[in-house]
């Protein structure tokens, strides 16, 4: 009789012990049942991790010792190839600001400075169109500190942009802005205490779309105009540090009419100054890509055709 009782007993045991876990089941699915931090950590999707972390940054150029890139939404330089990377203060949106339609997976050409002794961005600010800060941050201690220095305002939205420096202590940013067809106004700012203070020069008074200009030293500066079917080299160039703009001559022979016909930024060579003149926009000869050397001994009044150049001379 003991026996049975036991038996009987254990039945009923298991009855109620079955019977409880399909009662909790259908109270708690699986789904619902509490779950420890662990777990649900573990069951998170991963392709919601790969979205939420940022990517590791690769530099736009990789093989350069000194780069930077544009990943997750920032401005990052690198100075020792990617191996330690340095935020920049400054909005994306502000590096493309004004008149630009190109890539902005890179920096706009000319825009920046960035080298073993300097790192330089041009770029502006504010909401309104026709009313702009136009400034420039830069570091010469490799990103440490950073100052912020207005080059003017009120400035209309850019479209032409360029910043270079050709020694510790000069240098220049060509800006253009309010275009309205195939005209529009351009500018010249120069600074004498490393990008401290900038002061404009004398407006050259051409109103035709700049294409490109600078400086080979304190004195001499150039810009080229022309970018819609230029049909010959339009170079005016300064001697005293932009007092004074006046119209460069170029002789160029008559087989290279309506072929070389913008001008790009001259540069000092030995005893005198050189300059490539290119076909522009729709040049077609020996494939649109051969440019026309001149050269000038009398600081770039005057230039006088050398020779071909080949792209990759």
């Amino acid at each position: 009789m003991k026996y049975i009782l036991l038996s009987a007993s254990s039945v009923i045991i298991l009855v109620l012990m079955v019977a409880s876990i399909f009662y909790y089941q259908n109270q708690f699915p699986a789904s619902q049942w509490p779950q420890s931090d662990e777990m649900r950590d573990n069951q998170k999707s991963p392709h919601i991790d790969e979205q939420t972390q940022p990517q590791e940054l690769q530099a736009t150029n990789p093989d350069e010792q000194i780069s930077y890139t544009l990943q997750n939404d920032e401005l990052n330089i690198t100075f020792n190839q990617g191996k330690d990377w340095t935020t920049v203060p400054v909005g994306i949106e502000q590096l493309f600001s004004g008149e630009y339609n190109g890539n902005k997976q890179n920096l706009i050409e000319n825009s920046y400075i960035l080298t073993e002794n300097r790192a330089a961005f041009l770029y502006s600010e504010g909401n309104n169109w026709d009313n702009q800060r136009i400034l420039l941050l830069h570091s010469t201690d490799q990103g440490e500190t950073w100052e912020e220095q207005l080059v003017t305002e009120p400035f209309v939205a850019m479209r032409f942009r360029k910043v270079e420096f050709l020694n510790e202590n000069f240098g220049y940013i060509i800006i253009s802005g309010g275009r309205t067809m195939s005209q529009e106004s351009s500018h010249v700012f120069l600074t004498h205490n490393g990008g401290m203070s900038w002061e404009e020069t004398t407006n050259s008074g051409v109103t035709r779309l700049i294409s490109n200009g600078g400086f080979v030293d304190e004195a001499i500066g150039f810009l080229s105009f022309g970018t819609i079917n230029p049909e010959e080299p339009d170079l005016y160039v300064t001697l005293d540090g932009g007092n004074t703009w006046n119209k460069a001559t170029m002789h160029i022979p008559t087989e290279y009419n309506l072929i070389f016909v913008q001008a790009e930024t001259p540069v000092k060579e030995q005893d005198h100054l050189s300059v490539l003149v290119n076909q522009g926009p729709n040049g077609d000869y020996k494939g649109g890509k051969v440019k026309g050397k001149f050269i000038s001994t009398d600081h770039g009044e005057t230039w006088e055709f050398q020779m071909e150049v080949k792209p990759n001379d």
